[in-house]
């Protein structure tokens, strides 16, 4: 499995990959013919130091271009090998000579300590400035030049570390532009989410009317053409089942707190009406039902309450784990309900009562 990243290692990973790029073209293409122009007084200084920069380019190569982040101990042990590379290059020329051409190691350096610090920004500067201030000691050193001279190396000093610092902005800039694009496509994502799970629950919805109005219509059909008794106990259950499920339907559209004791209820509220005396008890804590495991739970109550003669009793109980629903009811020893694959259906004749009891558990992730 690939690892995932924060939007800003990628433009980190990117910028170095044009650092490490930038960083050899300019050692090898404009910082190798001052040192083949031989003007130090120790030679072997200088190209220990050249060869020793060229190897941090290399090893961080490594890492750069997998476009993996460096490692702690290589960004250490790197910038010190760096800045001991620049003072040994510094202190192989001659002191007249430095913040020259041949005093290649300059600018050179910064782009080595970008490449290897590049998403440490005050550790950067703090590195960058203690190279520069090193650089001006050992100018110094040799005596106080004159004005001119002073101005030259002050300007070859600022031009080394204007377009270091440029980079560093632009990487921030793209930095924290990326965590802002990044942010409003998580956002358009999380809408386009919304929007589906809507337009699927809607789907949902209006497929659950049509087939209960489908099934009440075909009643009302059968009463009003007289091919069913109003008298007959069986259209009455039929026509107390059909009450009792529409009202539970209306009640899952409802935005409540608690959605499994609301449609309950409505069950319960339907059995009322109808003059059953129902007891309702709840016992523990509101836990989350998905929608679908709701209904399952309630049909087994709807079905019930429905067959209930003149009273009912309605238990919950609810814990973290699961969530149980039983009903005792003076009901007819025929009804029949079934499990499905979320809830897990129980039920039994004692006498003229009959118990049912509806068990939905919590699916571990």
């Amino acid at each position: 499995m690939s690892e995932k990243r924060a939007p800003g290692d990628h433009v980190y990973a990117t910028m170095r990959i044009i650092l490490a790029c930038a960083t050899g073209i300019l050692q090898f293409g404009l910082c190798l013919h001052p040192l083949l122009a031989q003007e130090y007084r120790h030679l072997w200084l200088a190209v220990a130091a050249f060869i020793a920069l060229a190897c941090v380019t290399a090893v961080c190569c490594g890492w750069v271009l997998r476009r993996k982040p460096l490692p702690v101990a290589l960004v250490v042990a790197g910038t010190a090998v760096v800045l001991a590379a620049s003072l040994c290059a510094t202190a192989a020329i001659a002191p007249d000579r430095r913040f020259q051409a041949s005093d290649w190691s300059l600018g050179l350096v910064g782009w080595h300590l970008l490449l290897l610090l590049l998403d440490r920004v005050r550790v950067l500067i703090t590195v960058l400035a203690a190279h520069l201030m090193t650089s001006m000691g050992l100018f110094l050193s040799a005596g106080v030049p004159d004005r001119a001279v002073l101005g030259a190396a002050g300007a070859t000093a600022f031009g080394a570390v204007n377009v270091q610092l440029a980079v560093v902005v632009i990487t921030r800039v793209l930095h924290r532009q990326t965590h802002v694009a990044m942010a409003v496509a998580e956002e358009q994502d999380r809408l386009v989410t919304r929007v589906l799970t809507a337009q699927q629950w809607e789907r949902g919805q209006r497929i659950l009317f049509a087939d209960q109005l489908g099934s009440t219509l075909s009643l009302l059909a059968g009463l009003a053409d007289g091919e069913l008794d109003p008298r007959d106990s069986d259209t009455q259950r039929r026509c107390a089942l059909a009450a009792t499920q529409l009202r539970r339907l209306f009640a899952e559209n409802d935005d409540v707190p608690d959605p499994l004791v609301h449609e309950v209820t409505a069950c319960v509220d339907a059995a009322e009406r109808r003059g059953v005396d129902v007891s309702f008890a709840i016992s523990g804590a509101a836990v989350p039902v998905p929608s679908q495991a709701r209904h399952e739970l309630t049909g087994p109550v709807v079905a019930a309450l429905s067959a209930a003669r003149s009273r009912a009793r309605v238990s919950m109980l609810r814990t973290d784990e699961e969530v149980r629903i039983a009903v005792v009811a003076d009901a007819c020893a025929d009804l029949v309900v079934e499990s499905t694959g979320r809830v897990g259906v129980e039920y039994g004749v004692y006498g003229e009562y009959l118990r049912l009891e509806a068990r939905w558990r919590k699916q571990r992730s």
